[in-house]
């Protein structure tokens, strides 16, 4: 009585979850597999790729086969396509696929390559009337902004400071723009706790190595005038007060704060043990103080950084030197020139585990230079370094071919004023050539003053980096390249400076990754991209402070105002507070 289902046959017989193949189909597929001659029509064995052919043709037929194969088809093509599985199909010949490895984007340093061959189209376009140094930033789009510090704190300011809780001792650590932080920040804690701040002593760096005090790289009387009616600033700890800890500062109790601490930490922390003890050290100092403060904090920090720390008469009689050098050699172009932070020295290309043309040498060389700066550090167990995926994820310093290149096409020609600051550039002979043959205008500390100007400055990088800061600062035009305190100082300085705009280009790198990985590309491309790279930037130079992003990048709209705004604040009509 059991009948048979679709599904299969009764209780006796097995199931099957297909039904049988056509009889026409069994006899066609024995006698192919079996490879006996006259079937069909044709004497001899079959090749290999008309089995498969037809391996793959009878599964299509087949429901399971359909089931099975096209998802893994289709998976297998789409992974082809995106160029996930690491091949490139070289060619389809007689039927035979040629697959090659293909190498990870970013492994090979192919910026050589590209500058081969675009130079002949950068020449071509040299003889162009357009120069972008004329016209880089778009100014309708940029709102007017003038500085408003002094409104904002101006119920910090008294005719006679109040009775000083203690004394507040600070130590400044790492480079130039380090050291204006801890600066700043500090001066900011000591109007918070009514604390009488000690000129800050400098940490002598183990990487920057230099022993100068404040007084040799910023202008200290200057420094005490311009904050005396918000907080009291001495060169020195009175001799009575280092009397009661036996003339010997270390005795002064060190104060541990956490980086990064807000204003209620310092008055129920650090303010008790002031009024208790009349002196307290926090030493490191560096990152010491939340970016997110009180607008009045916010107003004492632009105060200090962008209107009372000067740089030392030594250093600003040279700086202005060269800015004037600076502009003379740049009046083909109205006075008006280019610098570039370029940040390809040997600790930071060995720091950034990134890999370029030199090889087995280059390797070796690096591998010493992180040991010797970061002992141990990039030998940890399980730590992996992949040099192509620090480059995709715009990780690697740019080399001076590379800005040159992107400066070349967003427009600025071979008659361009460059000015670069940097420190000692990793095998500069051999890397500085092509920037030059791009620009060759182009100017370091090192050209633009004499060795006898230089001679005071030599081994003190933070008395350098100040020479570099100031000619940079009055640019037409700043390129940052990696980041770092140096940068981001001078792109806040420059905004307030500026009118609220930055003049600043700040490159997408993982995008120039791509880019620079294109050998073929062709050059109207190119700069098509670098033109769109420099309306970002030209966009971004505006931007305002966000609640987690620091003042002294962006001091807009904490320590400046619209212009409008501005305007009626000299008539005294503005209230910010």
């Amino acid at each position: 009585m059991h009948g048979l289902s679709r599904l299969g046959t009764g209780n006796n017989r097995s199931v099957s979850s297909s039904p049988p193949t056509s009889p026409r189909f069994r006899r066609g597929r024995y006698k192919n597999i079996s490879g006996g001659g006259g079937g069909g029509g044709r004497g001899g064995k079959q090749s290999a790729a008309d089995k498969i052919v037809f391996v793959l043709i009878s599964a299509v037929f087949r429901r399971k086969g359909m089931l099975l194969f096209a998802p893994l088809l289709y998976i297998s093509g789409m992974l082809l396509y995106m160029g996930s599985l690491g091949f490139d199909v070289v060619s389809l010949k007689n039927a035979v696929v040629v697959v090659r490895r293909r190498l990870p984007p970013g492994s090979v340093y192919r910026s050589p390559q590209l500058f081969q061959n675009l130079w002949p189209f950068m020449e071509a376009d040299s003889n162009a009337s357009y120069n972008a140094l004329m016209a880089t930033w778009n100014m309708k789009m940029h709102q007017g902004w003038k500085p408003c510090v002094n409104s904002i704190i101006s119920k910090t300011g008294f005719s006679e400071l109040p009775k000083s809780n203690g004394f507040l001792i600070i130590e400044a650590n790492g480079g130039l723009n380090q050291q204006r932080l801890s600066i700043c920040d500090a001066v900011a804690v000591a109007w918070l706790l009514n604390a009488t701040l000690v000129i800050p002593i400098f940490h002598l760096n183990s990487v920057w190595r230099d022993s100068s005090k404040f007084g040799d790289i910023f202008d200290e009387e200057f420094f005490i005038h311009a904050l005396r009616n918000h907080v009291n600033v001495v060169r020195e700890l009175p001799a009575d007060v280092l009397k009661r800890f036996d003339n010997n500062i270390s005795n002064i109790v060190n104060l541990r704060v956490k980086g990064w601490s807000s204003p209620a930490h310092y008055l129920q922390k650090v303010l008790p043990k002031l009024e208790a003890m009349g002196a307290v050290r926090i030493a490191p100092f560096s990152n010491r103080l939340a970016y997110s403060v009180p607008p009045t904090i916010q107003g004492l920090r632009c105060l200090s950084n962008f209107e009372a720390l000067r740089f030392s008469e030594p250093i600003k009689t040279l700086a202005d030197k060269m800015v004037e050098r600076m502009v003379k050699n740049s009046s083909h172009s109205g006075g008006k020139y280019v610098s570039v932070h370029l940040r390809f020295e040997m600790d930071m290309v060995a720091f950034s585990c990134c890999e370029y043309d030199g090889g087995e040498e280059e390797r070796h060389e690096m591998d010493i230079a992180r040991e010797k700066s970061w002992r141990g550090k990039f030998r940890r167990r399980g730590r992996v370094i992949r040099p192509s995926a620090n480059r995709m994820d715009g990780k690697c310093p740019l080399t001076p071919l590379e800005v040159g290149m992107m400066l070349r096409g967003m427009g600025f020609d071979k008659n361009t004023s460059i000015f670069v600051a940097a420190g000692n550039i990793y095998k500069a002979e051999k890397y500085m050539a092509p920037l030059k043959q791009m620009f060759p205008l182009l100017e370091t500390k090192d050209t633009l003053a004499t060795p006898e100007e230089l001679a005071t400055f030599k081994g003190h990088s933070s008395r350098l980096a100040a020479l570099d800061y100031t000619v940079c600062l009055h640019s037409e035009v700043f390129v940052t390249t990696q980041g770092g305190n140096f940068p981001h100082f001078l792109m806040g300085h420059r905004r307030y400076l500026y009118g609220g705009h930055a003049k600043t280009i700040k490159p997408d790198k993982r995008k120039l990754a791509l880019l620079f990985d294109s050998p073929h590309i062709r050059w109207e491309t190119f700069k098509r991209q670098m033109k769109d790279m420099l309306r970002h930037s030209d966009m971004k130079g505006s931007e305002l402070k966000k609640p987690s992003g620091s003042v002294y990048t962006f001091p807009m709209p904490d320590c400046m105002c619209k212009q409008t705004e501005a305007i009626n604040e000299i008539g005294n009509t503005t209230n910010l507070d």
